[in-house]
């Protein structure tokens, strides 16, 4: 059972007072619960060590080499076979952050899934919780496992000192139209300028120019009116994925521009092996009855399970099945990613508060897991649920 202390008050103003107010966009607020998950701190520790247990496994269960058969299986586009294979070659291209979706069952961590690509909810995560816990008069004592705003600063410090032969010039880029991608951007821009890079430019992808020829050869984006800056960094909060079906042209100019290190990008090609639902079945495959996973397959699973697209999102055509025998499901998300191809992993009973809504918890990953935050919701869980900070007791 969840068990949950009231936040009175508005967390606006403590953020504002931080200097923050990038993370406080309408899209970040609207869904902050006014409530906190009390948890132990042996709670707390179990799902951090389960995403840095988790991360290891992950890497591991990485062929080497990569074969077409395994490209293929976890359905990445051939388009980016490339750009995965030396990414993950050459550790110069580095995986900046994710964020494990854990089930906190009675048998403890569960996976159920790793937003390795393009991880959101950064602002809520990092700031907004943690206001919380201030607007409520909570911070004196309150703690929370929270640490992300740091983890991101020394990953970026990090790549940056990877790459020290590249220029300290980093764009970053997201979907047009989309403040709670902004929002996301502005908090990896913050970090990545107390990391060293002076100056991080934001922009809408479609206001980034690339070009493989001449002199002009790189990524570009306009800083101010007709001034152009090319940039050897690139953080791009858009799927991998979406890129190699949508923009087949702007990919391969990405790719070529990688492959020749006039850019580094992050995050990096490779991501998307985690990014792939497929990864789970293999995942199973290889460490078998695990703990801290739950039974996956590319084949329907007898009994209760979930059905879910390699590369849905925001909770996007998931089902809950209650046999393979009756397929029909007991409750399904609508959505855009019915066509790829589905993992089936085993149901997952998530705790529940006095209100019998379900809780799922986000652990962040930047270097180490370092980061705590819940999503809530009656039914299955998706992007318009409930954000809950949380407070050690």
């Amino acid at each position: 059972m969840i068990n949950l202390l009231p936040l009175p008050g508005d967390a606006t103003p403590a953020v504002r007072a931080l200097g923050w107010d990038w993370a406080i966009e309408e899209a970040c607020q609207n869904y902050v619960a006014r409530e906190a998950v009390q948890l132990t701190e042996r709670e707390a520790e179990s799902l951090l060590e389960a995403a840095d247990t988790l991360y290891d496994m992950l890497v591991q269960a990485i062929p080497d080499p990569i074969s077409e058969e395994f490209l293929r299986k976890l359905a990445i586009p051939e388009n980016l076979w490339a750009a995965v294979r030396h990414s993950w070659e050459d550790e110069r291209h580095w995986h900046l952050y994710g964020r494990f979706d854990l089930a906190l069952t009675a048998d403890g961590p569960k996976l159920l899934e790793f937003n390795a690509d393009t991880a959101t909810s950064l602002p809520e995560t990092a700031v907004v919780q943690w206001a919380s816990l201030v607007a409520a008069g909570q911070s004196e004592e309150g703690r929370q496992a929270n640490g992300l705003f740091e983890g991101l600063e020394d990953q970026f410090r990090h790549w940056r000192a990877l790459n020290n032969d590249l220029a300290d010039s980093l764009l970053l880029v997201y979907l047009p139209g989309s403040a709670e991608d902004e929002a996301n951007c502005a908090v990896l821009a913050e970090a990545a300028r107390a990391a060293g890079f002076p100056t991080p430019h934001l922009c809408p992808i479609d206001d980034m120019r690339v070009t493989v020829e001449g002199a002009d050869r790189g990524v570009w984006a306009e800083t101010g009116p007709e001034q152009w800056q090319k940039f050897d960094f690139l953080f791009k909060l858009v799927p991998w994925e979406i890129l190699a079906e949508e923009e087949p042209d702007l990919t391969a100019d990405l790719v070529q521009l990688t492959l020749s290190r006039t850019v580094v990008i992050a995050n990096p090609a490779y991501s998307l092996l985690f990014q792939s639902k497929g990864l789970l079945a293999h995942l199973w495959d290889t460490f078998p009855h695990h703990p801290l996973l739950l039974e996956a397959s590319l084949q329907p699973l007898p009994g209760h399970h979930v059905r879910k697209p390699f590369f849905g999102r925001e909770g996007q055509n998931v089902a809950e099945i209650e046999t393979a025998d009756a397929p029909e499901p007991k409750a399904e998300v609508s959505g855009d990613f019915g066509q790829q191809p589905q993992l089936y992993q085993r149901w997952a009973e998530l705790p529940t508060d006095a209100q019998g809504r379900r809780y799922q918890a986000g652990v962040f990953w930047a270097g180490e897991a370092c980061a705590l935050g819940f999503r809530r919701e009656a039914g299955l869980i998706t992007n318009l649920s409930e954000f809950v900070p949380h407070l050690l007791v």
